[in-house]
C-alpha cells in the first residue's frame, strides 16, 4: 500500500475543513492537521510533517498569499495548493508568484481536488480549467495550455523582448515591425522559446511569463 499523502487544511471556515476532511481521509490521503489562518498553519508546520498544504486565500490574521510565501521560504518540501473562491487574475498571479504549485476553485469536483493534490504532491503544477481560462482571458485570450515540464534554460535579451510582445498579443508581423526583423526570424525565436521553456503553445508561454513575474506590466 502506498504511503498516504499528508495534508494540512487551512481555511477559516470550520465546516469547509470538516467537509474536506470527510472525503480526503481515505485511500491515498491523510489529513494530519487543520488551521484557521496562516499563523496557525505555520505553528503546525513547526512540529509536523506535511506533504501538501491546501489553503484558502482570504483568511484573518495571515492570508493564503502571505502563508504561501512563508511556507515556500521555510518549508520548501511542502507543496502548496490554493483552494479558494477567489477567481480574479490578480489573486491567481499573486499565489503562483508566492510559490503555489496549484490553484483550483471551491466549486471543483471531489475528483478534481484529489487529482490536484496528487499532482502537486508529485511536484507537478495543476490549474483547474477555469483558472487557466481566467489567466488567458486576462493576458492573451489564447487557448489553455496543458500540463508541461519546464526546462530552466536562460532566455536571451532578444527572446525576452519577443516573449514580452507575445504576452501583449502582438502578431508576428507587428513583432517583426517593432524589432526591425523578419517574420521568419520571429518564427525562429518563437520555436526557440517553446523549446527552452518546455511550453507547447503560445498560451503556455504567457503562463510561463506570469509564473515567473518576468514583466511588470502583465
Amino acid at each position: 500500500m502506498n504511503t498516504p499523502i499528508k495534508i494540512l487544511l487551512t481555511d477559516d471556515h470550520l465546516m469547509i475543513r470538516q467537509g474536506l476532511k470527510s472525503f480526503l481521509d481515505q485511500d491515498n490521503f491523510l489529513v494530519v492537521g487543520e488551521a484557521g489562518n496562516g499563523i496557525e498553519a505555520l505553528e503546525f508546520l513547526k512540529n509536523n510533517k506535511v506533504d501538501v498544504l491546501v489553503t484558502d486565500i482570504m483568511m484573518p490574521e495571515m492570508d493564503g498569499i502571505a502563508l504561501t510565501r512563508q511556507v515556500s521560504e521555510r518549508y520548501s518540501e511542502v507543496k502548496i495548493l490554493a483552494l479558494t473562491m477567489m477567481n480574479e487574475n490578480y489573486n491567481i498571479k499573486k499565489m503562483l508568484s508566492a510559490g503555489a504549485l496549484g490553484y483550483i476553485l471551491k466549486d471543483c469536483t471531489q475528483d478534481e481536488l484529489r487529482m490536484a493534490i496528487e499532482s502537486v504532491a508529485n511536484s507537478k503544477k495543476y490549474y483547474s480549467q477555469d483558472v487557466t481560462e481566467i489567466i488567458m482571458e486576462g493576458l492573451s485570450g489564447k487557448p489553455a495550455p496543458k500540463e508541461r515540464l519546464v526546462a530552466e534554460i536562460p532566455l536571451t535579451k532578444r527572446e525576452k523582448e519577443i516573449l514580452h510582445l507575445i504576452c501583449k498579443e502582438k502578431s508576428n508581423q507587428e513583432i517583426a515591425d517593432e524589432l526591425f526583423i523578419s517574420n521568419r526570424t520571429v518564427e525562429a525565436h518563437k520555436r526557440n522559446l517553446l523549446e527552452k521553456t518546455g511550453c507547447k503553445n503560445i498560451a503556455g508561454l504567457v503562463l510561463y511569463s506570469v509564473e515567473r513575474n518576468l514583466f511588470d506590466d502583465l
